[in-house]
């Protein structure tokens, strides 16, 4: 039996991945492709998930319930992250579709730290180097990771909406 060694970061963008993808045909390859992310780790990530008991043991189905709990309970405990200096880059957290879609940011703007972004905002570390990059082409994944971006570094109100936006997703994967 394989030993966990506790999750990272990269274990909940694969699971936002496949929750994305809505079908259980693919391919560890495609994941890595899509990722940027090696294939071997993409296994290693699916094997901590099953042990972790947020995925299936086949891994091909993530857990939605089990999931669902550790992002609103775990995540901003396990994954922290501040607010940094102002960059360049591209709009996460409430900066971001769906949460900015029912407030007002008053003048506070996060994003993800990328040379090519459109934005000026607070850096927020990626819970993964290569988001920025690669969101462009999945809108259901980029609205996944800016709702566990905002349940990491958002307050009460914010932290609430981006909750009932996972729960209405999640009701569709």
């Amino acid at each position: 039996m394989k030993k966990h060694n506790g999750m990272r970061p990269q274990d909940i963008v694969v699971l936002l991945k496949i929750i994305a993808l809505k079908h259980d045909n693919w391919k560890n390859v495609d994941l890595a492709y899509a990722l940027q992310i090696s294939a071997s780790e993409i296994s290693e990530v699916l094997n901590r998930c099953r042990i972790a008991g947020l995925i299936d043991a086949k891994k091909r189905k993530v857990h939605l319930n089990a999931f669902s709990e550790f992002l609103v309970y775990g995540l901003k405990y396990v994954f922290p992250t501040e607010p940094g200096a102002m960059v360049r880059g591209i709009p996460t957290a409430h900066s971001a579709s769906p949460v900015n879609e029912h407030i007002s940011s008053g003048g506070d703007v996060y994003v993800w730290p990328y040379a090519k972004g459109n934005q000026r905002g607070q850096a927020i570390e990626p819970l993964y180097k290569t988001l920025p990059a690669i969101i462009q082409e999945d809108k259901l994944f980029y609205e996944l990771l800016t709702i566990v971006d905002t349940i990491r570094v958002g307050r009460t109100r914010e932290i609430e909406i981006a909750i009932r936006e996972l729960e209405k997703r999640l009701q569709h994967a």
